[in-house]
């Protein structure tokens, strides 16, 4: 069981510093015509960005098929990465972005400093000079800033 949750971890925790690593690297970079519908406004409900989800979620759901068998160290892994697109949905979709407009924007606390990341990673609509490319790993600065 410890493996198994060791597995699902190790699986959360490479989807954030890949997708880190991928979202600085590759979408503002060679990706930003595709990256670049997520900084423009759009009424759209769906941007051609969304397709980086459709990759992802491919990838854990490949890799939950091949180790459910066995529920070997594939299954948990992608266990890891769904629970990490589920959260990142909520966060990202949900309380950021209200593609959904389940929830209002956080007002407090550690949600609250994610929306200020985001936010600031928002400010440039080029591909070059944005900021804070994780989803829960952010600069501490987000967290200690005050009201404006």
């Amino acid at each position: 069981m410890i493996e198994a949750i060791g597995f699902f971890l190790l699986g959360f925790v490479l989807m954030e510093v890949s997708g880190w690593a991928i979202h600085k690297y590759l979408m503002h970079g060679p990706l930003w015509m595709i990256h670049r519908t997520h900084h423009e406004h759009s009424n759209s409900f769906f941007e051609l960005n969304d397709l980086f989800s459709l990759l992802f979620g491919g990838i854990a759901v490949l890799l939950i098929v091949l180790g459910v068998g066995e529920l070997d160290y594939r299954f948990w892994m992608g266990t890891g990465i769904s629970t990490y697109g589920m959260l990142y949905f909520f966060l990202h979709d949900v309380l950021i972005h209200r593609r959904v407009k389940w929830l209002d924007r956080p007002k407090s606390g550690f949600l609250k400093g994610i929306l200020k990341a985001h936010q600031a990673h928002h400010q440039s609509r080029k591909r070059d000079g944005a900021v804070s490319f994780g989803l829960f790993l952010v600069p501490r600065k987000y967290f200690k800033q005050k009201e404006r």
